[in-house]
C-alpha cells in the first residue's frame, strides 16, 4: 500500500482534482493546436502557442511561467538566468531570456522585413497614408479599456491587438503589461487569423455596391499620377536608411521594431551581395525565433493567470480594436473621396492593419465578387505595408509615454 501510496503522489492526478481549471486549459490548449492544424489558422504560430499551453498546464511539469515577482529579489535586482533555470524549470529561462528581454519579436520583424517588398507602397504613396488611419481602433480601445477599468499601461497593450501584428502586440505588452502577454497574444494572433472574416463583415455594414465597384485601373488612366520613380531599385535601397532615421529622430522608442523590420528589407532589396543573410533572416533565424515565441508565450497561460474576467474583456476589446482599425481605414477612405475627383475603393481603407498579406487578399477578393477585371492587390499592399510600419510606430508612441 505504501508503494501504491507512493506511486498516486507520483502523478499529477491529485492536482487536476485538486485544480479543475486544468483541464480547462488543456481543453483550450487542444482547441487552438485544432484551429491551427485542421482549420490551418496562423499555424506557424497558433500550433506553438497552443503546445506552449498544453505544456504549461500539465501539473507538476514545471512548464509554466511564473510570474515576474518571484524573480524579483528587490531593490530593482533580479535572479540570474542559471538560478531561473535551476529554481522554475528551463520554459522560465527561455521566457525570461527571449520574451522579457524583448529580443524575439525584433528578430521576428527583421524576417518580415527581408520577405516584404515596399515597392508597391513606393508606387502609390498617397494610398500609404490609410494605413494610418487604420490606426485608430488602436486609440479608441485604449479609452474604453481605461473607462472599464483597465490602468493605462493594460488599456494600451489590449489596445494595440488593433494594429493587428502579433509580434507588436507581444512587445508592447512586454514592455508595459507582461502579466496580461497570454491573453493577449492569443487574441492577437487569433484574430490576425480570422482578417478573412472580420474584413468581409465590417465591409458588408459600411460600404456601397457602387463603391466596392470603384477601379482602380480606371481611376488610374483618368487621373494618372504625375509622379514617376525612374530608378526604382535605387529608391527602394534607400527608403529604408532614410526611413528608419526619420522614425528614430522623432519616435525612436519604435526602433527596435521598426528598425530590425528596415534592417531586413535593406538585406532583401541589396540582392546578391548579402544573399546569405537575407536567406538566413527569412529561413532558420525567422523560424527558429518563431518556434521559441510562440512556446513561451504559450507557456504563460496558465490556469491562474488565463481563467481570469480580464481575459475575457481582452478577448471582446481585442475583436473591437480589429473591427474599428478596418472601420477608421474605410471611412478615411469615403471622406477622402468627398473632396477628390480620383475615387479610391474602401476595401484599400480596410487593409491598413498589419496583417500582411492576408488582408490584402481578402480585399482584393472582395473586389474582383464586385467587378471581375478590378485587380486591387497591388493598390491594398500600399495601405497594408504602411500599416505594419504604423502600428510599429503607434506602439513606439504608447511605450515612449507609459514606459
Amino acid at each position: 500500500m505504501g508503494i501504491l501510496e507512493n506511486l498516486y503522489k507520483m502523478t499529477a492526478i491529485q492536482d487536476i482534482i485538486g485544480n479543475p481549471g486544468y483541464l480547462l486549459m488543456l481543453a483550450i490548449g487542444s482547441f487552438l493546436l485544432y484551429l491551427g492544424i485542421r482549420k490551418q489558422y496562423e499555424p506557424l504560430l497558433l500550433v506553438p502557442i497552443a503546445f506552449g499551453v498544453i505544456l504549461a498546464n500539465l501539473p507538476g511539469g514545471s512548464m509554466g511561467v511564473v510570474a515576474a515577482e518571484f524573480v524579483d529579489l528587490g531593490g530593482g535586482h533580479s535572479k540570474n538566468l542559471l538560478d531561473i533555470a535551476h529554481d522554475y524549470g528551463i520554459m522560465n529561462f527561455l521566457y525570461y531570456a527571449l520574451i522579457k528581454t524583448g529580443f524575439l519579436p525584433p528578430i521576428i520583424f527583421m524576417g518580415i522585413g527581408a520577405l516584404t517588398d515596399f515597392g508597391p507602397m513606393l508606387r502609390n504613396l498617397k494610398l500609404a497614408f490609410f494605413g494610418a488611419a487604420a490606426q485608430l481602433g488602436i486609440f479608441i480601445v485604449i479609452i474604453v479599456a481605461v473607462l472599464l477599468g483597465f490602468t493605462l499601461k493594460e488599456a494600451a497593450s489590449l489596445g494595440i491587438i488593433g494594429g493587428a501584428d502579433g509580434p507588436t502586440a507581444i512587445y508592447t505588452t512586454i514592455k508595459l503589461a507582461p502579466h496580461l502577454l497570454g491573453p493577449i497574444a492569443i487574441a492577437a494572433y487569433s484574430y490576425m487569423a480570422l482578417v478573412p472574416v472580420i474584413i468581409p463583415l465590417v465591409v458588408k455594414y459600411t460600404c456601397s455596391n457602387k463603391e466596392l465597384q470603384i477601379n482602380m485601373k480606371e481611376q488610374d488612366k483618368k487621373y494618372p499620377s504625375k509622379l514617376v520613380i525612374k530608378n526604382m531599385k535605387a529608391v527602394k535601397i534607400a527608403f529604408p536608411i532614410v526611413l528608419g532615421i526619420v522614425v528614430s529622430i522623432f519616435v525612436p522608442s519604435s526602433v527596435p521594431l521598426l528598425g530590425m523590420l528596415l534592417f531586413g528589407n535593406l538585406l532583401k532589396e541589396i540582392g546578391t551581395s548579402v544573399a546569405r543573410l537575407s536567406e538566413a533572416a527569412t529561413g532558420s533565424i525567422l523560424n527558429t525565433a518563431t518556434i521559441f515565441l510562440g512556446l513561451t508565450v504559450g507557456a504563460t497561460m496558465t490556469a491562474e493567470v488565463f481563467l481570469d474576467f480580464k481575459t475575457i474583456m481582452i478577448i471582446v476589446g481585442g475583436f473591437l480594436a480589429f473591427a474599428i482599425s478596418i472601420f477608421g481605414g474605410i471611412m478615411f477612405v469615403k471622406v477622402h473621396n468627398l473632396f477628390s475627383k480620383k475615387k479610391i475603393n474602401p476595401l484599400i481603407g480596410a487593409t491598413g492593419l498589419s496583417a500582411v498579406p492576408m488582408a490584402s487578399r481578402v480585399a482584393n477578393e472582395i473586389g474582383l465578387k464586385y467587378d471581375s477585371s478590378n485587380h486591387l492587390l497591388q493598390y491594398c499592399m500600399s495601405s497594408n505595408i504602411s500599416g505594419v510600419i504604423g502600428s510599429a510606430v503607434a506602439a513606439g508612441v504608447l511605450i515612449s509615454f507609459l514606459q
